[in-house]
């Protein structure tokens, strides 16, 4: 059973998790431009068929339900968000599959957020018809339009398309095809396994999330995810990158966020070059856009040309959140002096080339496709080296041990005149 907590929080953490992306970054060798100042844009696709009069949801229709979490989500909305609202199956209240199936509308356009209309205009929602998905996706993406940033479809059903063709998760591989930079998550509101599968595709598709009421510690971790990604999201796309098997043919990557995507139990190389008294951080995150088998890991590693591991991060989940991260630093000063690459005529060092790993430890439920890989998100950074600051020396070898015979021989002779003094005074009194 979904309660009004769980799906208020599903549908806040949803749409507000809008640009889950950054500046596109240059080649290496190229500079790097300044993220375009463009807001996020998100479009609400709500599902207002017949089948949301079902009482299901704590004793009241699904569709009063979504309304008073709607509201709710609104007041929670960022001011820059450019928010949308579409609607399918809402008017036509006939028999007609064939004009019932191009029942969906724009309700609210695309644009700043206008919290008293966008209540307004869910609030006066009835059920009434077909479930057009398909075509309500394609018309959501037009309603979005075209820009630099990744753009949001939130999609809110509690049934299958019931009007294919077109067919709602072909409609999403050909957005996604198309490089139309669209995300498309999706929410479940009934325990259906047709409807589950339909959803996921459709978000496995475009990279987006697919989130149902299943169980509340799953719920929770899936929320959190949801709104601590939305806190820290980035303005324009991440620039598209195929990582190799080997670092030697893998791309040089700039500081940046780059996306691509990794198949099960796959190992992604990148290179990044990096300059004595720099730094490179770096962070990857996989979302779990399909089912996959509990204990699962994401491990992001930074090698040498040679092969010699420098750094590691890793991470490990059970199957409770939606995302696993992984992260790691490493500054050029940790190499030895000998290993630094050799001065320029300038007196200048060169850069040298780090590569980094992308490994994975996923494996798929049964039926579960493992294309197109998970997505992943890649962020890298070279900054000035900011060491920390040194502990005290204490010495080393010989040294070091006469320093601590002399410090235990201290400590046991303090030890034993305190015990001689505490016993003499006991038994005097």
């Amino acid at each position: 059973m979904i309660n009004k907590r769980r799906s208020t929080a599903v549908l806040l953490g949803l749409l507000t998790a809008t640009a889950l992306i950054g500046p596109s970054p240059a080649g290496a060798d190229d500079e790097t431009t300044e993220p375009t100042a463009e807001p996020p844009k998100v479009e609400l696709v709500l599902d207002v068929s017949g089948s949301m009069r079902a009482r299901d949801i704590d004793g009241r229709s699904r569709i009063s339900f979504a309304q008073q979490a709607f509201d709710e989500v609104v007041d929670g909305l960022p001011d820059e968000t450019q928010l949308g609202i579409r609607v399918l199956g809402a008017t036509y209240r006939g028999k007609d599959k064939k004009q019932g199936c191009l029942d969906t509308q724009q309700i609210v356009p695309v644009g700043p957020v206008d919290r008293s209309q966008a209540k307004a205009a869910v609030a006066g929602l009835r059920p009434t018809g077909f479930t057009p998905v398909g075509l309500a996706l394609r018309s959501a993406a037009q309603d979005l339009g075209t820009g630099s940033t990744t753009r949001r479809i939130v999609l809110i059903t509690d049934g299958e398309d019931t009007c294919a063709p077109p067919d709602p998760c072909q409609v999403a591989r050909e957005l996604a095809a198309q490089g139309t930079r669209l995300v498309v998550d999706t929410l479940g509101l009934a325990p259906d396994e047709k409807v589950r599968r339909q959803l996921l595709c459709i978000a496995g598709a475009t990279g987006g999330t697919y989130t149902a009421a299943q169980s509340a510690d799953e719920l929770t971790g899936r929320i959190k995810q949801l709104v601590d990604r939305a806190r820290d999201t980035y303005t324009a796309t991440p620039a598209a990158v195929g990582g190799t098997a080997a670092c030697d043919s893998a791309p040089l990557l700039a500081p940046g966020v780059y996306a691509d995507r990794e198949t099960f139990s796959e190992h992604r190389w990148y290179r990044v070059p990096v300059r004595p008294g720099q730094e490179l951080r770096a962070s990857v995150s996989v979302a779990l856009d399909r089912p996959v088998n509990p204990d699962y890991g994401v491990l992001l590693r930074a090698t040498a040309p040679d092969g010699r591991e420098l750094v590691r991060g890793v991470d490990a989940g059970s199957g409770r959140t939606d995302v696993v991260s992984a992260g790691l630093r490493w500054s050029a000063a940790e190499e030895e002096e000998t290993a630094a690459p050799e001065p320029t005529p300038d007196g200048t060092r060169t850069a040298r080339t780090v590569c980094l790993v992308v490994s994975n430890s996923f494996a798929a439920r049964p039926g579960t496709g493992a294309e197109p890989g998970m997505p992943v998100e890649l962020t890298v950074d070279v900054v000035t080296a900011s060491p920390a600051p040194d502990g005290p020396d204490l010495g080393r070898g010989w040294a070091l041990l006469l320093l601590l015979t002399l410090a235990g021989l201290v400590t046991g002779l303090v030890a034993g005149l305190l015990t001689r003094w505490w016993v003499a005074t006991w038994r005097e009194n």
